[in-house]
């Protein structure tokens, strides 16, 4: 249970952030924060990390959603097993931040992504994130270290 309540958390986390962040900025007008290491910038993705597939958004769309269902069944059948929690942990961080940019895709035809990262590196500071990019990023992370777990038996 403790699993499907963090991948609830990770969901409902970015979902009212970036409500916030459509309804109170306006695109592409930058705030930086914490001495302009972050910048605050409201930006709907139509594709998936650097404009992937942006030219497409119903293919996009459908990828979107093939690898959310097959990661579904993933975790589905991960929670079922005994032990493992790093791997469980890292399906939820991934389940609960992908089925979140999947909502906006569905709802609203692209995703809402609202900052970049200042730290010297000009090809990181293009990119514009959300929070559920960051957990999706860190949960397959997770997921794959965890994978190498042995499984506990019953017994």
């Amino acid at each position: 249970m403790i699993y499907l309540s963090l991948a609830v958390g990770v969901f409902l986390l970015d979902f009212f952030v970036k409500r916030h962040i459509d309804r109170t900025y306006a695109a592409s007008v930058r705030h930086p924060r914490f001495g302009g290491r972050i910048i605050l910038e409201k930006y709907y993705n139509d594709g998936a990390a650097l404009n992937f597939l942006a030219k497409h958004p119903k293919q996009m769309r459908a990828l979107h959603t093939a690898v959310i269902l097959a990661a579904g069944a993933v975790y589905v059948i991960t929670l079922r097993s005994l032990g493992k929690p790093l791997e469980k942990t890292g399906l939820s961080l991934l389940i609960g931040g992908g089925a979140n940019n999947l909502l906006d895709r569905f709802t609203k035809g692209h995703v809402v992504d609202y900052f970049r990262i200042r730290i010297g590196s000009k090809r990181l500071e293009r990119i514009i994130f959300n929070l559920s990019d960051f957990f999706i990023f860190i949960g397959a992370l997770l997921a794959v270290i965890g994978s190498e777990q042995a499984p506990r038996s019953a017994g």
